[in-house]
């Protein structure tokens, strides 16, 4: 069950749009307003397929390191619950899994406490806070999670909303500066070079909304793994990322996809 008393939700802004938001209408989901969908329904048709690639990438992820044993989880920028949820996903194979999730949008929060319900042997916990503060974060995840132990920190479809003048290469630095050996690193990321004209479309409507963006090259993408060990397949597109059998259906996408471990004596 979750632990602890949550905070006092924010008000909700209905009138600009939010990431998590437009995220939830991309998926199909109910938890959004209109300003939301005016933003997504201005996207190209391929930023649906980019949603729920991001998604099926994190099940496929989130059952390996299930699978091998790991039972401590960090998924910072959880979004809206959209079921199944990661520590669903996880605690099938670890019931006992401690799972902490943190988004900065009052709406995630509002449904958190509903729909991110643990299993009995397990935990789950929501944080709200915002990614640009990663030591606040590690705060509160030290209340459920053993940082001495291994932990899989996902960043699934998030650092794309860091521009570099925020400092997204410091902040996942930080992060998993603070993980033990045979902790992972699981992220995702739309690509600037991959689908240039699509990305551009994508940037400049969230632009419109007052969001900002920050596609990134392969390369680019690649530094958030620097001094980890990538493993197989390595950085690919979100289809291309599986570890067993059936293989997802190939498929384009414009989004890259990986799973790093921290090696004996931390990053590099």
């Amino acid at each position: 069950m979750p632990t602890g008393t949550p905070p006092t939700p924010p008000r909700t802004d209905t009138s600009r749009a939010q990431p998590a938001r437009v995220y939830d209408w991309l998926l199909g989901g109910k938890d959004n307003y209109p300003v939301d969908e005016a933003v997504g329904r201005r996207l190209p048709p391929q930023a649906k397929d980019a949603a729920r690639q991001n998604r099926a990438f994190m099940h496929r992820a989130a059952a390996w390191l299930a699978d091998r044993g790991v039972d401590q989880f960090l998924d910072i920028g959880t979004g809206i619950p959209t079921e199944p949820n990661l520590h669903q996903i996880v605690q099938r194979v670890v019931p006992a899994a401690r799972i902490v999730y943190v988004d900065n949008d009052p709406v995630v929060l509002r449904h958190a406490e509903a729909l991110l319900v643990s299993s009995p042997e397990g935990t789950t916990e929501y944080v709200q806070a915002d990614v640009r503060e990663p030591g606040e974060i590690l705060r509160h995840a030290r209340d459920v999670l053993d940082l001495s132990r291994p932990v899989a920190l996902s960043l699934i479809a998030l650092l794309h909303f860091l521009p570099d003048d925020q400092d997204p290469q410091g902040i996942v630095r930080e992060l998993v500066d603070a993980l033990p050996p045979g902790s992972h690193l699981v992220l995702s990321h739309a690509a600037s070079d991959l689908h240039s004209d699509l990305a551009r479309q994508v940037t400049e409507e969230y632009a419109r909304a007052g969001i900002r963006l920050g596609f990134r090259t392969r390369d680019e993408v690649a530094r958030f793994f620097d001094g980890l060990d990538l493993v197989a397949p390595g950085l690919v597109t979100a289809p291309e990322w599986f570890r067993s059998e059936p293989a997802p259906a190939a498929e384009d996408s414009g989004i890259y996809a990986g799973v790093a471990r921290v090696p004996a004596g931390g990053p590099a």
